[in-house]
């Protein structure tokens, strides 16, 4: 249900808020001209919260599940007092199964697991919900750290290009890739952002804009076809994106576009770094792959704004993500360290450390 948030601002610092007992989100489908928070009582509103992108991008999907969890054991020890596990199984499979690609979600999904496990036959909703608060605040912590560490690698002034949203609206606060920029901005190493507009949910034009606007840092919109043209102007140092999946030998699971825009960089010699949390990485998948791909459905290219476009009876190919190799990345940033010219034994090397 819609409900309004007293005494917090709209600001992309508060995407995913727990308040007086509830879950909100802040709804991302209708961002910028809307600014409206959903309010989540069940464990299956949070899954379709999910999967329908009120909530998106890898760490605020985990975040937000962490929370699904503590809705549904809070709900199963109402209706079932000390058989809570059983009441919550099936909230706990349809948030498993609300999106695919971001591991992030099976991440948090099992950090919760591990402590339903321990807990006994007492309310298990305190602890549960300190565990999901912790994720929040580490993912947060570990931003400005990840911020900082990229930040360090450009030598500025120079401007960027970025792909969808990686910002606060899809982290627990201050982002990945934007908080890149955002911590290089403030050290005066970037002065212009160009962000993709992103087709066909427009993460680009409608989020990210939004974002460096609210914090008074420049932006300019292309749409996704305009970046390699740009890039023959000079003036473009980095490419700078966020990830839903990072493979053991560094291929990077990224929204629908990030491997052309790092074909493109590649070839005007224009470098590409990966923000991400280690939560990110999935050294269980050995390449990209093996990375299951979320495809959508066509109406979400066919159609814009409710309004068909494409042509009637013409089929649609929406992939939400691509993958692009290790070996078109410079590097990969993450709260733990950076990794140059990524491969399956620095990366193994990262988590190790």
């Amino acid at each position: 249900m819609e409900a309004p948030i007293p005494n917090i601002p709209i600001h992309a610092d508060n995407a995913i808020v727990w308040c007086d007992g509830h879950l909100y989100l802040l709804d991302q489908r209708i961002l910028p001209l809307q600014t409206v928070f959903i309010r989540l009582n069940t464990g299956a509103e949070v899954a379709n919260a999910i999967r329908d992108m009120v909530v998106r991008g890898a760490p605020a999907i985990g975040i937000t599940a962490a929370f699904g969890v503590v809705i549904a054991a809070r709900n199963g020890w109402a209706s079932a007092g000390r058989g809570w596990k059983a009441a919550m199984a099936a909230d706990l499979a349809v948030l498993a199964a609300s999106r695919p690609t971001a591991v992030n979600l099976f991440w948090a999904l099992a950090r919760m697991q591990r402590l339903v496990d321990e807990l006994g036959g007492e309310d298990p909703t305190p602890r549960l919900l300190a565990e999901a608060q912790a994720i929040h605040k580490e993912d947060i912590a570990a931003n400005r750290t990840l911020g900082d560490l990229g930040a360090a690698l450009i030598a500025g002034p120079t401007a960027v290009i970025t792909h969808c949203n990686a910002g606060a609206l899809a982290t627990g606060g201050y982002g990945t890739a934007l908080g890149v920029i955002r911590s290089a901005h403030a050290a005066g190493k970037i002065q212009q952002v160009y962000a993709d507009e992103t087709r066909p949910w427009l993460q680009g034009s409608r989020l990210t804009a939004w974002e460096l606007q609210q914090d008074n840092i420049p932006v300019t919109l292309l749409i996704d076809g305009a970046a390699a043209s740009l890039m023959t102007q000079g003036g473009i140092g980095w490419v700078i994106v966020g990830s839903d999946r990072i493979a053991a030998n560094g291929d990077v699971a990224n929204k629908i576009g990030t491997y052309g825009l790092a074909v493109a960089a590649r070839h005007h010699g224009v470098k590409v770094m990966v923000a991400a949390p280690t939560s990110t990485i999935d050294l269980s998948v050995a390449s990209g792959a093996d990375i299951p791909i979320e495809s959508r459905a066509a109406a979400e290219v066919l159609c814009c704004g409710g309004k068909q476009l494409g042509a009637p009876g013409v089929e649609a190919w929406n992939p939400v993500f691509d993958v692009t190799p290790a070996s078109m990345v410079d590097a990969i940033v993450t709260e733990r360290g950076v990794v140059l010219r990524p491969n399956a034994k620095k990366m193994a090397k990262l988590m190790a450390g």
